[in-house]
């Protein structure tokens, strides 16, 4: 294996990987903010490392420039969504759960 497949290959993984630690927050988290913002945080990293995984590997620069232009309109669209969702959640009234801090260490 060359360097460059090494490389596509570990960021391909590393990507996979914040997805799993984004589908963990939207399955831990307690309410749909901080769900929504371990969802498009994770999302986004990850895919624009598999993005970045899959250019290494791939054979010519329009591919390069379809696999940059699909991972930013990804990120503007996660972050229009997730905007949408946040301020619909505030209408119907879902309010923030507040964590008490307890002052230990």
């Amino acid at each position: 294996m060359t360097v460059g497949a090494v490389a596509s290959a570990a960021l391909v993984i590393a990507g996979a990987l914040f997805y799993l630690a984004g589908t963990v927050g939207v399955l831990r988290f307690p309410d749909v903010y901080t769900r929504l913002h371990a969802l498009t945080k994770a999302d986004n990293l990850g895919l624009g490392l598999i993005a970045a995984g899959l250019a290494l590997r791939a054979e010519s620069w329009p591919v390069v420039l379809k696999l940059v232009l699909v991972w930013l309109i990804a990120l503007l669209t996660a972050a229009t969504v997730s905007q949408l969702i946040a301020a619909a959640a505030l209408r119907a009234g879902i309010a923030p759960v507040r964590i008490a801090r307890t002052g230990r260490r």
